[in-house]
């Protein structure tokens, strides 16, 4: 069972959504932690916290302005750290398609930054935020997520006798995180008429309690190596807006560059090493650092069938625009009236 009391955390990008979320989780669970470090780079993002946790409230909590693109930063900011949360990232697809090379440092070079800082000052665990677009990926920003995974489960290789375990947890959109398609309805309902890419398109949903409690599972069972991947839901996007704002023309505008009509979480030739965990599926790699037949026996895992994939326009579970309100008022905005 973890247990996350006389520990220090850090995680990078700290002060986005998830981030923010995970550390509410984390004084509210483990009021005896020993340091909580945010890591980011957007001092005013660092001040907002701040009032939110300020440290005379909470005395683990630490606010330290860095960019995982800067190595030695990060090595000192992981000093005396037991576990780090990765989720700094560039993640807004036109942004990343204008700007690449920008994208590939934040997302691949930072990955690998925070890789050898982790192994230089005796980090135990590492978890990396994935997501969706990283299987079978179309887009830069895809592209970018998918090769950190591969740096993350490759540096259980490397670690040598380092007493260290990386892992990653992929999943897609979080409901009412920054940037996401929620909020943006919400914004844009007040002039009657929804932008709709796609009439067919759908999307994997998670809510932020669920993107923090695979966080809060994969550093408390990750044997290293593993790609975590969540059993959630999918909606339409034609579901969502109207959730949101029933009395509102939706207009198709079509789809933006990079983006797909579904999204992948485990593609067709990941099946080969995919396991069912019961309510996770994990990716493992194709040679494991650990005996794979204790693995199995540990967590009682089944292989999925050849050529399985978990695609969100054939999931057998979605959400309907009834949930999709209830999920507003429950996890975006409690006033929510549709």
């Amino acid at each position: 069972m973890l247990d996350l009391n006389g520990k220090s955390i850090l995680i990078t990008g700290g002060t986005g959504s998830l981030g923010k979320h995970l550390t509410k989780n984390i004084l509210e669970k483990y009021p005896n932690v020993k340091r909580l470090v945010i890591l980011s780079r957007d001092e005013q993002k660092q001040f907002e916290m701040a009032q939110d946790y300020p440290q005379s409230k909470y005395p683990a909590m630490r606010y330290f302005i860095g960019d995982v693109r800067d190595a030695d930063r990060l090595k000192k900011a992981f000093k005396d750290i037991d576990y780090v949360i990765h989720a700094a990232a560039m993640k807004h697809v036109p942004i990343a398609e204008y700007n690449p090379m920008e994208c590939v440092k934040t997302n691949v070079l930072g990955a690998e930054n925070v890789i050898n800082a982790a192994m230089e000052t005796e980090v135990k665990k590492v978890v990396a935020l994935s997501t969706d677009k990283a299987a079978a990926p179309i887009n830069l920003y895809g592209a970018t997520k998918l090769c950190s995974d591969k740096l993350f489960v490759a540096a259980n290789n490397i670690k040598g006798k380092v007493d260290i375990k990386f892992s990653v947890v992929r999943y897609g959109n979080v409901m009412g995180s920054n940037g996401s398609v929620i909020p943006f309805f919400m914004k844009k309902k007040k002039e009657g008429v929804l932008p709709i890419t796609d009439p067919n398109m759908t999307r994997f949903n998670i809510s932020l309690q669920g993107g923090v409690d695979m966080v809060l599972h994969a550093l408390d069972t990750a044997w290293g190596g593993e790609i975590f991947v969540p059993k959630i839901p999918s909606y339409k996007i034609t579901d969502v807006a109207t959730a949101v704002a029933p009395n509102c023309t939706q207009e198709v505008v079509g789809i933006r560059p990079g983006e797909k009509v579904h999204e992948e979480m485990i593609t067709s030739s990941d099946s080969f090493t995919t396991y069912d965990l019961g309510k996770y599926y994990a990716i493992l790699p194709q040679v494991t650092m650990f005996n794979l037949t204790d693995y199995i026996a540990h967590f009682n895992a089944n292989l999925v069938p050849q050529g399985f994939q978990y695609n969100s326009g054939d999931n057998k579970e979605w959400e309907t625009i009834e949930s999709l309100r209830q999920l507003i008022v429950t996890h975006v905005d409690a006033d929510f009236i549709a």
